[in-house]
């Protein structure tokens, strides 16, 4: 167990660390990837970075853009591993910057929620998502904030694989850009409200 996990650690009661937040994005890297529905983490933090004139720069296992709002500090986090070891660069970054659990939020796409529905949790199982399976591993626990993003589960039977990778319809592609500023408000409203406050305002919405 790590020192991260001991909410009554010494790490974890300075009020510097307390206002760090380690925001990570799934997705798989290259361009074969860049539009399709499994890389909505990746395309919710570009939205977010390009809207706060924040800049990416590759580092140790991601590309990391660094932003200020209000006092907290944030780190946005692509994981460079491919989704299926993501797990291995949350941990990382999340033992070098010394940021408590409660302040990781994973951002990813869900399959059983119709296309567009937000839903924050504080725990919950991987539901089948490899990415959420290697953070689970690696964190050793289920206990961590998941921002889910629904990208519906519009496929035919066995087809599951070629939707998830897949790139956004037309009607998606026009609809995406107001559910990327709402997506952009639960980071920020997650970050200076907290997440119980942030469930109540956007879950479903």
């Amino acid at each position: 167990m790590f020192w991260f996990f001991k909410r009554s650690s010494k790490y974890d009661s300075t009020e510097d660390n307390m206002k760090k937040f380690l925001i990570v994005g799934l997705g798989n890297i290259g361009d074969k990837y860049h539009n399709t529905r499994h890389n909505i983490g990746f395309k919710i933090l570009d939205f977010f970075a390009e809207a706060e004139g924040l800049t990416f720069e590759t580092q140790k296992l991601g590309d990391i853009a660094n932003h200020k709002i209000k006092g907290r500090s944030l780190i946005l986090l692509k994981p460079s591993t491919y989704m299926n070891l993501s797990g291995k660069a949350v941990l990382y970054w999340l033992t070098k910057e010394k940021i408590p659990l409660e302040n990781l939020l994973i951002i990813t796409d869900d399959l059983n929620l119709p296309f567009g529905t937000l839903r924050l949790k504080i725990k919950g199982s991987d539901g089948g998502h490899n990415g959420l399976k290697d953070i689970q591993d690696k964190l050793n626990t289920i206990k961590y904030n998941r921002f889910r993003f629904g990208i519906s589960d519009a496929f035919s039977k066995g087809r599951q694989i070629d939707y998830v990778l897949g790139e956004w319809s037309e009607e998606e592609v026009e609809k995406l850009p107001e559910r990327l500023t709402k997506s952009s408000e639960l980071i920020k409203s997650f970050v200076l409200s907290g997440v119980n406050t942030t469930m109540n305002a956007f879950n479903g919405k």
